[in-house]
């Protein structure tokens, strides 16, 4: 493609060289340099890429773009473009570069702290539920057409996701559905992409700190950005920050929640439990009247399943189709039931901080287990603060607690554990629990000790494959183990 293509739509001022140029890639990795690419020198956290764009030409890059001034000694005969914000001028450049597939596609962007995981899911079932095909794009990976795909970000960079955007569309999507974290919003992952929906499940405090965001006014302020690039904002009116976050808002807006005046309500809901289901039941009023069933446990359900029926209805989907993807849907290591037993519940949330733990421990406290077991641990080379706080409210909320491994990365497990029980012993010091270093032989002591009635949450890695003992990672995927040491105890 010549650079003039490339660059339709992307403010630029021509330092040397020739639009005439031909590109044969975009790369912003200057080990991946090669002959016949573009090299964005991109300003991080930890480098600026601009002192590599000498080592780019000299492996034959065709082109530079620059974001501020260099020494251009290095780069005779290369072609060097400069702009604002060479992220942004990347977002622009990769999506010509494929094609502007997004444009082809209708687009669903779902932001918020907690929540936007299962919320993705669940749109995501009820689109195909109505004969959608759907490309998805979140915390979990990319999934498309039956495959599945990892991705080192919720929010993949601009290039990437412009690539997974032309699979998408190759494949034969028709729509996306992707999370939109406020890093993906900051660095212009996103950048150039309009969206016929946002959606906004809630906030908290995250990702804030060196490298991430200054303040929580901050991290609101850029999630706030999507209601100012999409048609149709349906956003949480129950969520005390909804109104600060859509400031200078350009859509229209559609409100849910249990409040007065949302445009779609839910009422009182039922919890629903059987051997082998943990779910809710409630009716929607406002817009329209209908009952709900949702295969997911407790209040925060709610939230999302009203998110998914509002984009249902705002899409004119069928209410067929909204109620069977609801009824239907599950989500990979999101209060995921294992069912190797009738005798107890045991499941899998990815919940790894304080309030994720205590919205999950709540909700599953409402369903009056005989006993409400966790087993859990802390990853390595994180704050302590993490630990204490998911001591704390274990010991406080929890009738047993199993301590194990998490990812320990390349700290000891021994320091981690004696972390998660300083913060016990500050929630409830005569709460009991035992200490199990190996995370497989926790599980097993859980479903040795299971008691008739229990459930037991198996928290803080979810979905993930791997489990991480001093950077070395090897696979370790917990529905598999389960479904494996039930089988040969004779639970399965």
């Amino acid at each position: 493609m010549k650079l003039s293509a490339l660059t339709q739509g992307v403010t630029c001022t021509l330092v040397q060289g020739s639009l005439d140029t031909d590109i044969t890639d975009i790369v912003y990795d200057s080990r991946k340099a090669a002959p016949g690419v573009l090299f964005v020198c991109i300003v991080g956290t930890q480098r600026d890429s601009h002192d590599f764009a000498a080592d780019c030409a000299a492996k034959g890059a065709a082109a530079v773009v620059i974001q501020h001034d260099i020494d251009l000694s290095g780069l005779a005969g290369v072609t060097v473009l400069k702009v604002d914000n060479s992220r942004r001028a990347m977002a622009l450049m990769s999506a010509n570069l494929f094609g502007n597939p997004a444009r082809r596609m209708t687009m669903i962007g779902v932001t918020g702290t907690k929540g936007k995981t299962t919320t993705a899911h669940m749109i995501r079932s009820v689109l195909e539920a109505a004969g959608r095909h759907v490309g998805m794009i979140g915390t979990n990976g990319v999934y498309y057409q039956g495959r599945h795909e990892d991705t080192a970000n919720t929010t993949p960079e601009s290039y990437e996701l412009q690539k997974i955007f032309r699979t998408f569309v190759d494949a034969g999507c028709d729509t996306v559905v992707m999370e939109v974290s406020s890093q993906g919003l900051m660095m212009d992952r996103v950048g150039g992409i309009h969206y016929d929906v946002g959606v906004f499940t809630n906030l908290s405090p995250d990702h804030i700190g060196p490298g991430e965001h200054a303040s929580f006014e901050e991290y609101r302020s850029w999630k706030g950005q999507l209601f100012k690039r999409c048609d149709v904002g349906i956003v949480n009116i129950d969520d005390p920050n909804t109104e600060a976050l859509l400031e200078g808002h350009t859509c229209r807006l559609v409100t849910y929640g249990h409040s007065e005046g949302a445009d779609y309500r839910a009422g009182d809901y039922e919890l629903l439990r059987t051997q082998d289901f943990l779910g809710v039941k409630f009716p929607v009023t406002g817009k329209d009247e209908m009952e709900v069933q949702v295969n997911m446990p407790g209040a925060f359900s709610v939230h999302n399943a009203l998110a998914a029926l509002c984009v249902g209805k705002e899409l004119g989907l069928p209410d067929e189709a909204i109620h069977a993807g609801l009824a239907s849907c599950v989500v990979k290591g999101r209060v995921e039931l294992v069912p190797i037993s009738k005798k107890f519940t045991i499941l899998l949330d990815y919940a790894h901080n304080e309030v994720s733990t205590e919205s999950l421990l709540t909700t599953l406290q409402a369903y009056k287990p005989n006993r409400l077991v966790v087993v859990f641990g802390c990853g390595g080379n994180r704050s302590k603060l993490r630990r204490y706080g998911m001591g704390e409210i274990c010991a406080k909320m929890a009738d047993f607690s199993i301590l194990t491994e998490d990812n320990n990365r390349f700290e000891k497990i021994e320091d981690i554990l004696a972390d998660i029980r300083e913060g016990m012993n500050r929630g409830n010091p005569d709460a009991p629990f035992v200490e199990i270093p190996d995370r497989l032989d926790a599980l097993h002591y859980a479903v040795d000790h299971a008691q008739p009635g229990d459930i037991i949450a198996v928290i803080g890695k979810g979905h993930e494959t791997y489990r991480d003992r001093m950077g070395e990672k090897t696979p370790f995927l917990e529905r598999e183990l389960l479904e494996e040491y039930a089988r040969q105890t004779g639970l399965a």
